[in-house]
Formats: C-alpha cells, structure tokens, sequence
C-alpha cells in the first residue's frame, strides 16, 4: 500500500549568510515575523517596508536522508508539493528536479533513490513577471503591478482593499510518497441523480512503475456503508466503474433541505491469483447527490441567469469572498468553519470564490458541503489583459485541470466562472485599441476553459464571466442580461439609486466603511484616529475612497467635523443602508432578479472596505443588516414610482406559505400616529407580495416631519421621503439598563434600551466594551415607548456608563 511521509519540519530558509527555522506550510514574510526580523506588516504604516521581502529570491532547504527515499520496500519515492508560490527550482544533492511557476497547481518529482540536501529556489515573483513581459509583450491592467504575467495570486500584489505584500513560499503541504506497482493519479466522480437514483460515474487515471507495466489492476468502489459497490479492470491506466445509489438523499443549498454527505471510497488493487488482491493505494471523498443548472434562457425582461437546484427555482442570496489572509498559509481549517460559519447565519446561501485569488484550500469546500453554502468558483484571472502565449497558455491548462479534478467532488459548488471583469474591460475599459490585436484572455474564457470542464465536468454550468451577458450581441455589463457589477453607485451616485434598475442577477455591489473600533485601535497602535489620520490614510486602499465615503455620508447626513466616532458610526450606518436597498430592491423583484452576490464578505487584513467582518474578525453594523435582508422572510418599503406612493413588498423564500398580518402607520416625528391601516397578508412560498400604499397612508413626497413604518411579527420596515439630515428628528432620548443574563459566570449580559422619543438606527459599538465582546443584534429603530433587549458576551466592561457611551443613533442635523 502506498505509505505518505509529511515533510513539515525540518525546513529552514536561507535570510543573508544565515538559516533560519522556517514554518511549511508558510511563506517568506511569517518565517521573517517569526523571526522578529521584519516588523509586522498590518500594523500602522509599515507594509511599505517590507516591501523588499517581493523583489529578492529565497531559498528553503532541509536534508532528505537516504532511509527517505530509498527503493528497497517500493518501488518509486515521489516528492509531492501541493502548492509552490510560485516561480522555483528545486534540487536534490545539486540535482535539478524541475522548475515550477505556478502557485495553483500541484508538482511532483521521481526522487527514487535520491537523497541530501533539499533545496527549493525561489525567484522575485517580479523577476518572474518581467521575464514573462519580456516574451508576450504589455497587456492592459487596471493596477500598476504586474499579477497578470504570472500565476500567483494576483491580490498579493495590493488591491483596492489590499496590502502589496508579495509573497514566496512551500505555501501547502509537501510530502513524499513510496508507492510500488502503480498509484491513483486522478480520480474524477461525475455524481448525477435521476428520479431518485444517484449515480457515480468514476473515471480513474492510474500511473504505472516500469515494473508494473503489464500487471493486472482493478479498482473497487464503494458509496456509504455498503449502499452501492463497483468493480473495474484497468484497462492500460484508465478505468471506469458506474455506481447507483437507490433512494438518494438530495444535498440542497441552506434553507432548502439537508445536506447529507456520502463516503465515496476507492481502492486500487492488484489482481493475483484466485481471490487474492493486493492494495496499492486508496481515495476517499464525500459526495453529494444533486442537479444543478443554470437558466439562461430569453424572456420579455432579457436574458435570465437563474440558478436551478433540484429542479427549485433559487434567488440566491450570495457575498464575494477573497483570501481570508494576504498569507493563505496562515488560514487554518478552524478559521475556514469559524468564518463559513459566520458566512452561514448572516442568511447566505452562496459564496463567490473570486477571480483575484485562490482555489481554496479542500477544508473550505468541504465546511461549505456540510453548511450548505454553494460555490460559485472563478477561474483565477481578474482586472486585466492576460496573454495566451507560452508560457502562461500552459499553465493555465494544467492549473485548470488540475483544480477541476481536486474540487469537483465537492456538492456545495455549483459554477464554474471564466474570470472576473476581463470581458468587460474588453469591450469598455479602452482596451481594444491599446492591445492592438494582441490576446487579452478571450480565447481562455471563450475556447479553453469552457472546453475543460465540459470534457472533466459535464454536472456543472460553466459561465465565461462576471459580468457576461452571455454574447457579444448585448454590453458585457448589461443589466438586462446574464450577471451584473453595480459599481457606478459607490463610485459616483447615491445608494438610493441601486432602484433605478432591476437586473438579471447582481454578481458585485457593495459599498465601504472602515473596520470595528477594536480593530483600528490594534492596526494602528498610539494614533490619534481621524479619517485622513497617517495610519487610517494607509489602510484606505481604494481610488478616493475616503472622498467617496464622505460622499456618501453627506448626501444624507451633515460631514461631521473634529468627531472621529461619529464619523466612524454615520460610515458604518450608511454602508449597511446602502446594502440593504440594493437587497431590499432586487428582493422585491424575484424572480426577474434571481440573485444578489454581496462585495464583499470577509476581509485579508485590517482596512477599510466593503466587508461586512473586517480583518480582526469583527462583524460590522453590515452583517447583522444582512441577517435581515437575507432572512426567509422580508418585510420591505419601497419608493413608488414617479408621484406614487409607496409600496410595501412582502418577500417569502421560505418553503411554506406565509400568512401575516402588516400594521401600517403614518407617524409624526414625535411618534404620533396619523393614520394607521393592518392588512392581512398570504404570499406563497418562494414568492413575493406587492402592495400598493394608499395615498392616506403615505407621508407626503417631501415630508420633512412624517414617516411611514411598517411592522409584522419581529419584521420592521421604516420609509422616509427624505434624507436624514432634512428630516425633523427629536433629540434622541432612551433609558439605559444592564442585566446579567441567565446563569452565572456566562459572562453574558442583556442591554435594555427603553425609548422616549423616536430612535433610529440604534448601534451598540460593542467592541468599544472589550475587543472580544459580541453583540446579537445591529442596527435598530425604536418609537417611543419601545424597548429592546441587546445580548451582549464577552465584555470586559458592562458598566451602564460604558454602554452608554458605546451607543450611538442618529441625532437632528
């Protein structure tokens, strides 16, 4: 049987005329950190000087003895890297193994017999770069750095809302591996279902020692405890082995059903005389049995893009995701299920694996199976123009194959994605004239990828692009047809205008804000915080970011001026409002829309951005907004069209009907009703009520001292006709109590908040009471007279001074 040796310790990297321990998985910068002999990147203004860890070559070393490799018990030693960042050489007592200059694909070298000093040289991921440019020429790019002339993951080198820090490094396992006779080389599961059946077509790849040339091989399959076996002759190195699964349980996405896993287990096996079969290596996988398929077809509104589980029609509720750490090595299992899991109860059903990063480590997929989560993963190419001649070319076919075959186990992912934004730069970023012929990509995300996974995966769609309007007869970014990117609102147009339209299916939107106090205050150590303070300035990497929050702010409050907490919490309440209109909007227009995909989940280091849990892992106002906004159940005030009145949408993705009773009010500021109305409600599942407001019910167009509220069960839905800061708020007043909670040394406590005037968008900055504390609840509105109870753990101060001073709301102008 083949034997697996983990090669994690022992590695040391080469820093000037010194060795120092080095950690593998890791890279270059957390071996310096370690070593205390470069400052830590993330804190203050310092990533700047460590850029000079990206432009130099390193080396890793450690000793293979000769018991390592040797060929007495099997016939081959193979040294295996899961993962290389990114351009190497490796050698073995002086020997040249092989070159490498892709950190997405996996290497493996013939060490049989071969030992001594183990040496992987790693070039400048620049010097790289440029030797690539040198042979293809320049391309567009929408950032200064060179990403795309080299398979590395391209945020490495700064983002909008990223650090420039380029690593290298044995970023995942390496290991050697003694195998005799033959081995498993790929194993690819095509796992469909039919009218209850499941069905598991394996096609195996086997490769063959010289000695195991013309040996008889089979292979034996197994799903679940016995519930379906399989066995295959190899025919060569190839095999294929059919297995049915009576009665399947179906994986379905969150909130539609369960997702229950199956053990897919294979053995390859040497046939001997009679009975007698020796093992030679093993595979094992869990399974999921599901359809999936993507509704592109044309109507009268364009040209849909509507995701199809089980035959169930799904708006799905889905947030980008990028590298959860600027050094992936770093990101643990625990963390991948700790975030997922945070991913999870915000509501979200669908997580996008962005173009600018990685193909996740298997524990991500495998969380995301169990959480039902889908995955809608890029091929690795964004923001730029990538050339199609070698040396890339290659390596973009084997890195695509390879990824493929490692994820397409995997039930939660659902989409195979082509790039992001390269189309549309294409067509609209002047890039046509500059390439003046040359390649950009098209033919990779056009011809060879789509080509790859239909002939490796046929269960799952494929889409060139996001955006793609599915052709060139419609603009790549064409909201009528196939996915969307809302940019234009944060950049130049107030949030209320994520209603002028209604697309296909928003792939990116979002809108910034800086990260939890706790955060800032660890980031940026002894700084007087202000907005355009040095620290916050270089944790704000977007193009006039800090103008287009201020934008944002003062289009519906007063800019406050000398008051960094107010500024901090007004940022925080606008970035979850504007989120939430998007949402609300497209929401309300299912199944014409059937999909919003939030930028941006998660955050690789502390920074201001779109993310809803910053870099610390903190979650901001913005999270718990789409714990409401992707809740089952929506209860949502809409602008009406022109001079009409409002409209209130009532949105059900739950599987039942939903029968509520909707209290109407038109208050006064000082929360008296004017006029009130309650309207019995049933909307089908999955389905979405709209009601138009009678015109006695809605405050005037201009109100500046009436509002509207709509409340049914634990759902509220506030409309006013203007911005905050025309409208008459009280001067806000409120009681302030705190309780223990039930059970001593919880360490839990309940924040009573009792209103005596109107209160809107009530915020316990709960960080400010201790950098662990957690708060359940963000943003609230209360009317005078209403209490509410905030569960707050992990305080360090629960005094009601310090939560008073923790709360925030919006003040008159």
């Amino acid at each position: 049987m083949k034997e697996v040796v983990p090669l994690a310790e022992g590695w040391s990297l080469r820093h000037s005329e010194n060795l120092l321990p080095a950690q593998v998985p890791g890279c270059v910068h957390t071996d310096l950190l370690t070593a205390g002999l470069i400052p830590d990147p993330f804190l203050g203004v310092n990533e700047p000087d460590v850029a000079w860890v990206g432009q130099r070559a390193w080396t890793y070393v450690r000793d293979l003895r000769a018991a390592d490799t040797a060929g007495e018990q099997y016939e081959r030693t193979d040294l295996v890297f899961d993962g290389l960042d990114t351009a190497a050489t490796i050698t073995l007592d002086g020997r040249e193994l092989g070159r490498t200059r892709n950190m997405h694909r996996r290497h493996r070298f013939d060490v049989t017999g071969h030992h001594g000093l183990l040496a992987v040289d790693f070039a400048s991921a620049y010097d790289e770069a440029a030797s690539v440019r040198a042979l293809t020429g320049e391309r567009p790019n929408v950032y200064p750095e060179p990403f795309q002339y080299i398979r590395k993951m391209a945020c490495s080198f700064g983002w909008d809302w990223g650090p420039t820090l380029v690593t290298a490094g044995i970023w995942r396992p390496v290991r050697l591996e003694r195998w005799s006779t033959a081995r498993l080389a790929d194993v690819r599961p095509l796992v469909t279902v039919h009218r209850g059946t499941g069905r598991v077509e394996v096609h195996v790849e086997v490769e063959r020692t010289a000695q195991g040339t013309a040996r008889p091989l089979a292979v034996r399959a197994t799903v679940g405890d016995g519930l379906a076996e399989a066995r295959g002759e190899v025919e060569g190195t190839h095999a294929v082995l059919t297995l049915e699964v009576p009665d399947a349980s179906l994986w379905w996405p969150r909130g539609y059903g369960d997702q229950p896993l199956y053990d897919l287990e294979l053995v390859l096996v040497e046939a001997g005389p009679g009975a007698e079969e020796r093992p030679l290596d093993s595979w094992h996988r869990r399974i999921g049995f599901r359809t999936v398929e993507l509704d592109r077809s044309a109507d009268r509104h364009g040209t849909g893009f509507t995701f199809v589980v089980n035959g169930e029609r799904i708006f799905a509720r889905g947030v980008n995701w990028i590298p959860d750490d600027v050094f992936p090595s770093r990101i643990t299992p625990e963390r991948y299920r700790t975030r997922l899991r945070q991913t999870a109860d915000a509501g979200v059903d669908l997580v996008r694996i962005w173009g600018g990063g990685i193909y996740e480590d298997d524990a991500f997929y495998d969380a995301c199976d169990e959480l039902g989560l889908m995955v809608w993963q890029d091929f690795l190419f964004a923001c730029a123009a990538y050339p199609e001649e070698q040396p890339l070319r290659g390596e973009v076919e084997a890195e695509a194959r390879d990824n493929v075959v490692r994820l397409m186990p995997h039930p939660s992912l659902v989409l195979w994605n082509g790039n992001n934004e390269n189309l549309w730069g294409f067509r609209d970023w002047d890039w046509e004239p500059e390439l003046g012929g040359d390649s950009w990509g098209g033919g990779y995300y056009l011809d060879l990828l789509p080509r790859i996974v239909a002939e490796l995966d046929p269960t799952r769609p494929y889409s060139a692009g996001s955006p793609w309007s599915g052709s060139w007869d419609h603009h790549p970014n064409d909201p009528a047809h196939g996915t969307y990117h809302s940019w234009e609102v944060w950049n130049r147009r107030d949030y209320a205008e994520y209603r002028d339209s209604v697309p296909r299916f928003v792939s990116e939107f979002g809108w910034q804000a800086p990260p939890a106090m706790a955060t800032l205050r660890r980031a940026l150590p002894g700084e007087r915080l202000a907005p355009d303070s040095p620290g916050m300035l270089h944790h704000q990497k977007a193009e006039d970011g800090n103008g287009k929050l201020n934008r944002g702010l003062e289009r519906h409050f007063v800019l406050p001026v000398d008051d960094f907490d107010r500024w901090h919490y007004l940022t925080q309440v606008v970035q979850a409002r504007a989120i939430a209109t998007g949402i609300e909007h497209w929401r309300s227009h299912w199944p014409v829309c059937a999909g919003t995909v939030v930028w941006q989940i998660n955050d690789c280091w502390p920074v201001s951005s779109w993310a809803a849990i910053d870099g610390d892992g903190r979650l901001k106002p913005l999270y718990h907004e789409l714990r409401r906004v992707y809740a089952d159940r929506l209860l949502t005030l809409q602008p009406g069209d022109g001079d009409d009145g409002p409209v209130l949408a009532v949105v059900n993705q739950a599987a039942e009907p939903w029968q509520t009773r909707v209290r109407l009010r038109r208050l006064r500021a000082d929360g008296t009703e004017v006029a009130g109305h309650v309207l019995d409600v049933t909307v089908a599942a999955r389905s979405v009520h709209r009601w138009a407001v009678p015109q006695d019910l809605a405050p005037a167009p201009r109100s500046t001292k009436e509002f509207l509220v709509a409340d049914s069960e634990d759902l509220r839905s506030v409309h006013f006709s203007v911005t905050d800061r025309e409208f008459a708020y009280p001067v806000p007043r409120y009681d302030v109590a705190v309780e223990s909670s039930m059970g001593a040394g919880t360490g839990t406590v309940e924040v009573v908040v009792t209103a005596h005037t109107l209160v809107r968008d009530l915020l316990l900055q709960v960080d400010r009471l201790g950098p662990d504390a957690v708060c359940d609840t963000g943003l609230r509105t209360l009317l005078p007279g209403e209490q509410i109870r905030l569960r707050v753990t992990g305080a360090a101060e629960t005094g009601a001074n310090a939560v008073r001073a923790a709360l925030f709301c919006v003040e008159p102008a």
